[in-house]
């Protein structure tokens, strides 16, 4: 992981905010990049401090640009710009408020702007992680993917959750997903029937929560909380200090009652003469 003393960091017991926001960030690049690299003919390259991750896909979250570290250049994201519009692609150009100040206005030049509905998205982070395991619900098991059948009650049930075409999350979740090293793919089940998805991303000792979705029928019931919790608490067992994550509107409040506090926002650059639609799917 550039710019970051993995060691260093696990071994003290308090860490400022700017190490965490940084954290989050690189958790975020290796997020993306693993669900960019499982769809064919996509386009990730890292250069001069440029992260380009280019899908192919029709969601903006999977065709992204943003800065990987202090390296960065105008000419670097100019030319990640023009990757993505050759390819035709929406995309979106991801700059974290403070850390990437200095290329605002390369937006404007670039013929780039935000929404007209523009909310920045919240990254977070518990750190912390707490001790103790999250609370049982009646009725309702989380299980961590173990064979072929839970992936696919993953990929149809989040793709339900998120009201994606489930070609989207079959394109993006590999079939091996749950068996690779430093992540764990859930599904929470209520009397059996898949209705909550999750999935934890480690980098160093961090863990990244993702793929928070839950059926319509099946909301507000607490589900999300406790599969957050659940990969957050299975990651503290495994030596992870710190969980992350990028938060929705509709996810921001039970994230904060889990503890987790805004550590960097981003705002999401687009093509003005797009339609307008969110920079990442819920979470």
């Amino acid at each position: 992981m550039p710019g970051l003393e993995w060691d260093r960091f696990a071994s003290v017991r308090a860490v400022n905010a700017a190490t965490i926001a940084e954290v989050e960030h690189e958790n975020f690049i290796a997020a993306l990049t693993e669900v960019d690299s499982a769809v064919p003919g996509s386009l990730i390259r890292r250069e001069h401090g440029v992260v380009l991750l280019a899908s192919g896909l029709p969601v903006r979250l999977f065709n992204e640009v943003l800065i990987g570290d202090a390296s960065a250049t105008a000419d670097g994201i100019a030319a990640a710009v023009a990757v993505q519009r050759g390819r035709h692609e929406r995309f979106v150009v991801n700059l974290r408020r403070g850390a990437d100040d200095r290329f605002v206005g390369l937006m404007s030049d670039l013929g780039l702007a935000l929404p007209t509905d523009h909310a920045p998205l919240p990254g977070m982070a518990l750190d912390p992680i707490p001790e103790g395991a999250p609370r049982r619900i009646g009725g309702f098991e989380v299980r961590a993917v173990a064979d072929a059948s839970g992936l696919e009650d993953h990929i149809v049930t989040a793709a339900a959750g998120f009201g994606l075409p489930e070609e989207i999350l079959r394109a993006i979740i590999a079939p091996d997903l749950w068996q690779r090293p430093d992540r764990t793919v859930y599904v929470g089940y209520a009397e059996g029937a898949p209705v909550t998805t999750g999935l934890g991303v480690r980098t160093g000792p961090a863990i990244g929560v993702y793929n928070i979705a839950t059926v319509d029928s099946a909301r507000k019931r607490g589900y999300g909380e406790v599969m957050t919790a659940r990969i957050a608490a299975d990651a503290r067992a495994a030596g992870c200090r710190v969980a992350i994550l990028q938060s929705s509107p509709m996810g921001f409040p039970i994230y904060k009652r889990l503890g987790y506090r805004t550590v960097v926002e981003y705002d999401g650059y687009i093509e003005p003469e797009a339609t307008q639609v969110p920079a990442s799917a819920p979470s």
